[in-house]
């Protein structure tokens, strides 16, 4: 009989490469992943692992029962949460994967609220980016999943902004983002509840000629500029944005530390664009603030979201967590 402890221990060595690596993972020693792996094959009657190298990968069985396992766990997951809420929400697990700004803004009040009502329901949080937030969620590795996308791109895949290095790497790179981008605004398969739209800020240095303008500034104006801008999704769609507006931007440095972004731009080398809820938790020391608007006058936003699956989204201790990061995004 496959167990569902044995196919947790299938998945980790996928993810890992090795049994020891899915020991540190899974917080057990090596052998007993071994033994765990050896008991799994024993049931299916066929090696699941092919040693390579100082490495291992899975046979064609062990793919196989891979892709189901996902699925199976999932519903094991949500499941052990149905079994919970019969005692009216006096027990269960919600697991959170958010994004930075979502964490130090919506997240908190959220769950202080949650666990004032509630506090047998218990609630953790780990960090992603979508898309590696999404693929934790169809994973069975979370119950909720927070993610952006930007709604002037509607779901298109935006240009990734040019690479360095040689054409064939730049190329690489830029197929490589543009499967990430795709696959994290994907949510067809989940169901979705829309928190806010954050709009997006300017980040000017503190002397910049436009930053005691006062009023909207437009991309266009900002054409000639040194550009800093941050993940790669915010990224695709800055250089999106700019197209719209006319010019291809020159990014000089790119990172996901919204302090560092601050920095840069205080520091005189380039400006950015930062939604709102980055601001609510960086001290924008040393620059000057803009609201930022298209080439069709619009205001520039990320509509910002809590996604689940559709069995999840039954689960009461799931709903009541949703139904708490909708109010602390009404606040905002």
């Amino acid at each position: 009989m496959i167990e569902a402890r044995h196919l947790r221990v299938l998945r980790a060595v996928a993810r890992t490469g090795s049994f020891s690596a899915a020991a540190r993972e899974l917080g057990c020693t090596q052998p007993a992943i071994s033994q765990q792996m050896k008991a799994l094959e024993k049931s299916v009657d066929t090696p699941l692992v092919v040693r390579s190298g100082r490495g291992m990968q899975l046979s064609e069985a062990g793919r196989v029962l891979l892709k189901h396992a996902t699925g199976i766990l999932a519903g094991l997951s949500a499941a052990e949460e149905e079994v919970a809420a019969i005692a009216g929400l006096r027990a269960g697990r919600v697991r959170l994967v958010s994004f930075p700004t979502a964490s130090s803004t919506l997240v908190p009040s959220a769950v202080a609220r949650l666990r004032d009502s509630h506090p047998g329901v218990r609630v953790s949080l780990v960090e992603a980016e979508p898309p590696e937030s999404l693929a934790m969620l169809r994973g069975g590795e979370c119950e909720i999943a927070l993610a952006f996308r930007y709604p002037q791109s509607d779901g298109a895949t935006a240009s990734p902004a040019p690479a360095h290095g040689s054409p064939r790497e730049a190329r690489a790179e830029a197929n490589l983002e543009a499967q990430q981008l795709s696959a994290g605004t994907d949510w067809s398969d989940l169901v979705v509840t829309p928190l806010l739209d954050d709009p997006l800020v300017g980040l000017l240095p503190a002397g910049h000629p436009l930053a005691g303008r006062g009023g909207p500034v437009g991309l266009a104006e900002l054409a000639g500029e040194q550009w800093i801008a941050g993940c790669p999704q915010c990224r695709g769609h800055l250089v999106e944005l700019c197209a719209g507006a006319g010019f291809e931007p020159r990014i000089d440095f790119a990172t996901d530390d919204y302090p560092a972004v601050v920095g840069l731009v205080a520091a005189g080398l380039g400006v950015a664009v930062l939604p709102r809820l980055a601001l609510q938790s960086v001290r924008p020391d040393g620059v000057s603030t803009v609201p930022v608007r298209t080439a069709s006058g619009v205001p520039a936003v990320r509509q910002v979201v809590a996604l689940t699956l559709p069995d999840l989204a039954e689960v009461p201790a799931v709903a009541l967590m949703q139904e708490r990061l909708a109010g602390a995004a009404a606040h905002r």
